[in-house]
């Protein structure tokens, strides 16, 4: 999904493009003073299928064995930045044999030759510093058996590169895009012969930019897990390129990493992946754990609370909670009403989760994935907590949930997390109130959902729904999603589900009887796919007739967890 930067004016991107040209002007660098250990994470497995001729970017597919990276069409304009942001680069370098590095060096010197001059979708200043970084991590493997004039041009590229973002990294929007640029252009300043001056600039802004952006929690504006990581893993890469050239860190780039450490910890599953909200998905594998150890910043955030997430763990559970009001402003371009919807993982497999981002399947499964109806929460008559805007303002988040009291403490057997959030207050006059129990062993869960009018307004605004209302009351269902691998079976002549996960261990799904439990379709969309996965869900159903209705229901596994081999490796993604 292009991102709200991209959106740019015609002058800014034509002037964008100007100064690509005119940076081509300057004295270009010969080599390197020093150059950074390569950081990046690649994928073996996806860096074969390059080499195969099979181009996965931005949910598109593009076979082609003949054919020059650069001949392709672009899909969109997401599939076009993939390209030109060179992440690909970090796949090719994890297979790192004869093969692959002539074809990541025909592909990068084709750059060169086609759009290093400035043209094509690339010189975005957001882009250049992810280039540039992977250039320069990835410069010994590119680099070996060229002759000097492919070495030369490298150099001029990675110059010209340069001073472009040196004068246009403060048109990105603040945040990660900025991140990316400043980061970059700090990266080349300490590597490149004669562009040190661009490193102190270039520090004092990204040092501003870690106190504005990253709160006194450890978050930043969109409340995306993944987003955060990427920032996270950036200032790590800067903080220590810094380091290595004999440069101090700034106070405020230090201590944003601290903060930020610890956050992290508390979005992360028992499986080494991020919970999924608003627009994030796992993360990349291994990017997480290697980022926090990197850090060698300890502990997790002191109350369990963190960028308005809250985490239950215990055992090999774990269960991330959307304790907060969503994103608010251009901050809520990609963020979903997910308030109160919650995540669990058992070892290493996902068991509950939220649908995820759609943004990658095109415009209407990003709006799907962003409903309500997409998380594992409570949605009242078909309406989500938050609603997208209309018009021109459609990608933003609009009449959001504001208050979300929360609080986590010591149950007699476990951890309790109490929740409300007031989002449908206005159009109903109904708070939903969630609370969720886990035993000290994690071995089972607990919850209540109630929809309460908590006053004499609230009441009379639910007092004044149609008359077929009053009647019939106002519907409700409380899903839950299940992870693709998840077998779901209803047992008991309807009255259970048991979950069985590839790991072994069978869990058991009950409710008190309230509501109606069915088990639906439901669908997994995740970066890496071609299309959404088929997947189910739990849903307990049932109709508000009263200013109170509560809801029970139980989670729990139905017999001892074995230690299985099945559950230390996870499987492989593939091209579906």
């Amino acid at each position: 999904m292009v991102k709200p930067d991209r959106m740019t004016a015609r002058p800014t991107r034509w002037m964008h493009r100007l100064h690509a040209r005119l940076s081509g002007f300057a004295r270009p660098a010969t080599g390197f003073v020093s150059q950074p250990e390569p950081r990046t994470i690649g994928s073996f497995a996806r860096g074969r299928q390059l080499v195969a001729g099979n181009f996965l970017f931005a949910g598109h597919l593009v076979e082609s064995s003949d054919r020059q990276l650069w001949d392709i069409e672009a899909p969109d304009l997401a599939y076009a930045e993939e390209l030109h942001g060179f992440g690909w680069l970090d796949d090719l370098a994890a297979v790192a044999d004869m093969k692959t590095r002539e074809r990541a060096q025909d592909w990068l010197w084709e750059w060169i030759a086609r759009f290093g001059a400035g043209k094509g979708e690339g010189w975005i200043p957001d882009l250049t510093g992810r280039r540039i970084i992977r250039w320069i991590h990835h410069a010994l493997f590119v680099l070996r058996g060229v002759d000097k004039d492919q070495s030369d041009a490298f150099y001029r590229s990675l110059s010209r590169q340069t001073i472009f973002l040196s004068r246009r990294w403060h048109t990105c929007s603040p945040g990660l895009p900025r991140f990316e640029a400043l980061t970059g252009l700090i990266y080349a300043g300490l590597s490149l012969e004669g562009m040190a001056r661009h490193v102190e600039p270039a520090v004092k802004a990204l040092a501003k930019d870690c106190a504005s952006q990253v709160d006194g929690q450890g978050g930043i504006p969109t409340r995306n897990p993944e987003e955060l990581l990427e920032v996270f893993t950036l200032l790590t890469w800067a903080a220590a390129a810094l380091s290595e050239a004999g440069r101090p860190i700034p106070p405020e780039h230090q201590a944003a990493i601290e903060r930020i450490a610890p956050t992290l910890r508390t979005l992360r599953h028992a499986d080494g992946g991020l919970a999924r909200f608003h627009g994030g998905g796992r993360g990349a594998e291994g990017r997480l754990d290697t980022a926090l150890a990197a850090s060698g910043v300890k502990g997790r955030a002191p109350d369990g609370l963190a960028m308005g997430y809250a985490r239950l763990s215990a055992g090999r559970s774990s269960v991330v909670v959307d304790a907060g009001p969503p994103p608010a402003g251009k901050a809520s371009y990609n963020a979903h009403a997910s308030t109160l919807a919650f995540e669990l993982t058992s070892g290493r497999r996902p068991v509950i989760v939220n649908c995820g981002s759609g943004a990658i399947f095109g415009a209407k499964w990003r709006r799907a994935g962003r409903a309500t109806p997409s998380h594992s929460t409570l949605c009242l008559d078909g309406l989500s907590s938050a609603r997208l805007g209309a018009r021109s303002k459609s990608d933003l988040l609009v009449d959001l949930p504001t208050d979300v009291p929360i609080e986590v403490s010591q149950a007699p057997d476990g951890t309790r997390f109490e929740g409300a959030h007031d989002g449908y207050v206005k159009s109903y006059g109904l708070t939903h109130a969630r609370t969720l129990e886990m035993t000290f062993d994690g071995r089972a869960m607990a919850g209540e959902e109630l929809l309460v009018a908590l006053n004499t307004k609230a009441k009379r605004r639910f007092d004044k729904r149609p008359q077929t209302v009053a009647l019939q009351g106002i519907p409700y269902q409380i899903r839950f999603h299940l992870h693709p691998e998840v077998d779901a079976t209803v047992d008991m002549g309807g009255a259970s589900i048991s979950l069985a996960l590839k790991s072994g261990e069978l869990w058991l799904f009950r409710h008190e009887g309230v509501a109606q439990m069915t088990l639906e379709p439901s669908v997994y969309l995740e970066k890496g796919r071609l299309r959404p996965r088929a997947t189910k869900q739990i849903v307990l159903s049932g109709r508000a007739m009263d200013y109170a209705t509560r809801i029970r229901w139980s989670l729990a596994k139905a017999q001892d967890t074995p230690i299985s081999i099945r559950d230390l490796n996870r499987d492989d993604p593939d091209l579906t």
